[in-house]
C-alpha cells in the first residue's frame, strides 16, 4: 500500500516516541536526531506533537561542550493507560500498561473447547478489560485504547476475523461486539504482528533491519520486520509461515491442508508427536496443551528420555522450517517467542540451532542469530497495547507550531 505524508508522519512519532522510551529516563531532542536520522528540526516539531498529546514531558536540561543546555525530554508514564489483550486458543491474557509500558495490572483466564463461540470470548475479552482497570484504579477516560491480538488472519481495517482456523472462525467482526461492552478505541491485529512490534520495541529485535519472529502457541506463525519497520504483506496476511508446507501429504491442518509446519511444531503437533512416542507417558495431559508442555519442560530437566526425544524431534521439524526463513529472507536475527517457546527454553534453541545449521546455507546462516525472546512479560499482550498507542499517535494534534520548529516531517 502507498504510505501517504499522515501515514509517514504517524511513522515518525512512533519512532521518535519508541526513542524516548529507549533513553529512559531522559534524553535530548539532539540525541534522538542521531538515533532516529530525522533532522532536528523535524524531531522539534514531533516532539512538540508528543507533548500536545500527553506522551512525553519536558523534564529540565543537560549541559553540552560550550552552547546553550539541551532540554530533555522522557516519557510521560502516568499520561494515560494502554490495555493488550493476547487472545490464544486455550487462555486470554490481559495487561494495562502506563505510558513507559509498565505492566499496572494483569488478569487472564482460561478458555475452554466449549467457550469458544464469538460471544463467549467477546465476554471474557470485556471481563478481564473490567477487571485489570478496576485493579489499577484507573478513571476510564485516562484509557486511551484497547490493542486485542486474535489468533488467525484478521482484516485490521474492519476489526474482523476473517479466518480463525483452530476455531472455525470466519468473517466474525470481533470489535463491533467488544464496542457493545467496552466504551474505549479499540484496534485489532493477530499475535504474529503483535510479538513483532514486542520485540521491536522492547526484545531482541531492537536496533535490527531485518528480524524474524516466530510465535509458537497452539498456531504458529512468522512475524516479519524488514528494513526496520513490521510487514503485513497487500492483506495484513504476511507471516503465515506456519501454514507453509513442511512434509508433503503429512498430518491434516486446521486450515484444510496437508504437512503444515504448524502441525508438527504447534502445541497440538507436540502432542501427537508425544502420543506417537510414547502413548502411555505420564507427561502427556490429552485436554491440556499447556500443561503437556510444562510437563515436557520439567521432563527435559530431569533427562526424562521420552521428553528428550520429543523435542529433539521438534526441533528437527523446526529447525528445517528455519532453514527455509533463513535462505529465503536473510534475516539478523530469529527470535522464538511464544508459550511454547518459553515453556520449552534453552533445550529447545540449542537443538533448533542444531537442525538449522544442518539445513541452512552456509552464508545467510552465518549472519543470522537465533535466540528466545527476552521480553519477561506476556510479549502479545505487550505489542497489542502498542497497537493502541499507533492509534493515539495517528491522532491529528491541533496546535500552533514555534517558528523554530517548522521544518521537515
Amino acid at each position: 500500500m502507498r504510505r501517504t505524508s499522515r501515514d509517514i508522519r504517524t511513522a515518525n512519532r512512533h519512532e521518535v516516541l519508541r526513542h524516548v522510551i529507549a533513553g529512559a529516563p531522559a534524553v535530548s531532542r539532539q540525541h534522538l536526531a542521531a538515533a532516529t536520522g530525522l533532522s532536528l528540526a523535524t524531531v522539534a516539531t514531533l516532539i512538540g506533537e508528543l507533548l500536545h498529546l500527553g506522551a512525553v514531558t519536558e523534564v529540565g536540561y543537560e549541559d553540552s561542550d560550550g552552547g546553550r543546555p539541551r532540554g530533555l525530554v522522557a516519557v510521560n508514564a502516568p499520561g494515560g493507560a494502554l490495555i493488550g489483550v493476547d487472545v490464544a486458543e486455550t487462555y486470554i491474557h490481559v495487561a494495562l500498561f502506563d505510558l513507559s509500558l509498565t505492566v499496572l495490572a494483569s488478569a487472564e483466564a482460561e478458555l475452554r473447547p466449549e467457550e469458544n463461540e464469538p460471544a463467549a470470548v467477546v465476554a471474557h475479552i470485556a471481563a478481564a478489560v473490567a477487571s485489570v482497570v478496576a485493579t489499577a484504579a484507573i478513571p476510564e477516560d485516562r484509557v486511551l485504547g484497547v490493542g486485542v491480538s486474535m489468533p488467525g488472519q484478521v482484516d485490521r481495517e474492519g476489526g474482523v476475523s476473517v479466518f480463525g482456523p483452530n476455531w472455525d472462525w470466519y468473517d466474525v467482526p470481533v470489535l463491533d461486539l467488544l464496542a457493545e461492552h467496552l466504551p474505549y478505541p479499540l484496534h485489532l491485529d493477530n499475535p504474529l504482528r503483535a510479538c513483532t512490534v514486542a520485540e521491536l520495541w522492547f526484545g531482541a529485535a531492537r536496533g535490527r533491519e531485518d528480524a524474524v519472529v516466530v510465535n509458537l502457541g497452539t498456531g504458529v506463525g512468522a512475524g516479519l520486520a524488514l528494513g526496520g519497520t513490521l510487514h503485513r504483506g497487500t492483506s495484513n496476511s504476511a507471516g503465515e509461515w506456519g501454514h507453509t508446507t513442511l512434509v508433503l501429504n503429512g498430518r491434516p491442518c486446521h486450515c484444510g491442508a496437508h504437512g503444515c509446519v504448524e502441525s508438527y511444531v504447534g502445541a497440538p503437533g507436540i502432542m501427537q508427536s508425544l502420543r506417537e512416542l510414547s502413548p502411555g507417558s505420564p507427561l502427556l495431559r490429552p485436554d491440556d496443551q499447556t500443561a503437556t508442555v510444562e510437563a515436557l519442560g520439567r521432563g527435559l530437566a530431569d533427562g526424562d528420555p521420552v521428553a528428550v526425544k520429543t523435542v529433539r524431534d521438534t526441533a528437527r521439524y523446526l529447525g528445517a522450517g528455519l532453514a527455509d526463513l533463513v535462505n529465503l529472507l536473510n534475516p539478523e536475527v530469529i527470535v522464538l517467542s511464544g508459550w511454547v517457546a518459553a515453556g520449552l527454553g534453552e533445550p529447545l534453541l540449542a537443538e533448533v540451532r542444531a537442525g538449522v545449521a544442518g539445513r541452512a546455507l552456509r552464508r545467510p546462516l552465518a549472519s543470522t542469530e537465533i535466540v528466545l525472546s527476552p521480553i519477561p512479560t506476556n510479549p502479545v499482550s505487550l505489542g497489542a497495547a502498542t497497537f493502541a498507542l499507533e492509534g493515539r499517535l495517528a491522532a491529528r494534534p491541533r496546535l500552533i507550531r514555534p517558528k523554530a520548529d517548522r521544518g521537515e516531517g
